[in-house]
């Protein structure tokens, strides 16, 4: 194995996690409110949809990741970094492919929005499987 994968380290910590749900969470409400009173007029009614549910998607998976850092702060044997990684993603790919094809329309987003939703299905299955795996964690 190639020494820069083994050096490499992908775990988070919770205070990382804080920061990224920070971000995301301000985004999400800027996005809400930009949707619902500066975007109205200059945006078809679909467009602000799609806008609203990235915002709520976005604001969900924020939740999310503030829950696993506390869990994480309270117990650091529980390993979660793929969980927040996932949803990291899944907001980057999903909510961000909705907001941008909101306002381009620019059709190749539309294959990238599936992908965001896998994300976010991978980090609650990796989220379930780290509660089977992990015994000592009770």
């Amino acid at each position: 194995m190639a020494s820069w994968y083994c050096s490499w380290n992908m775990s988070l910590n919770s205070s990382t996690i804080l920061v990224i749900a920070g971000i995301s969470g301000f985004i999400a409400v800027l996005m809400g409110a930009a949707a619902a009173h500066w975007l109205s007029a200059s945006l078809a009614p679909e467009d602000l949809n799609r806008i609203e549910k990235a915002a709520t998607y976005q604001m969900y998976h924020t939740l999310a990741l503030l829950a696993l850092a506390a869990i994480m702060t309270w117990n650091d044997k529980i390993k979660l970094s793929a969980s927040c990684w996932l949803f990291t993603l899944g907001v980057i790919l999903f909510c961000g492919s909705l907001y941008a094809y909101s306002f381009t329309h620019f059709r190749p987003l539309v294959y990238v929005t599936p992908l965001g939703g896998l994300s976010f299905m991978a980090g609650w299955l990796a989220l379930a499987i780290q509660g089977v795996r992990c015994k000592d964690c009770r």
